[in-house]
């Protein structure tokens, strides 16, 4: 079990904070910390099991190697990244609920 490098893009440190936000105005401060710690809880996975996520199936060639990985205690939300074995690097992409167009998100 070896431990990845963590890089974020963008996006997906935005997806975190922008769902913290949601939750936080539409149910309050505790469900706004379930969902950080839980997040964290995923990529902290996922930093030191990275091939444990399944490759997702999207249709763009450039998109082969993203993996995919649930959120615990929000089941509909996935997070995506890239991870780079020579490198030791997990590259999170996106942290979105998985009803969104996941593919279009990428491009």
């Amino acid at each position: 079990m070896t431990k990845h490098r963590l890089v974020f893009s963008d996006a997906a440190i935005a997806d975190v904070l922008e769902q913290a936000d949601w939750y936080l105005q539409q149910s309050g401060r505790p469900l706004a910390l379930r969902w950080e710690k839980a997040v964290t809880s995923a990529i902290e996975h996922v930093t030191r099991h990275a091939a444990a996520g399944p490759l997702c199936a999207f249709r763009s060639p450039e998109l082969s190697d993203v993996r995919r990985a649930t959120i615990p205690k929000f089941p509909k939300h996935l997070l995506f990244y890239r991870f780079n074995e020579n490198e030791k690097e997990v590259f999170v992409l996106r942290i979105v609920h998985g009803a969104r167009d996941l593919e279009r998100l990428f491009s």
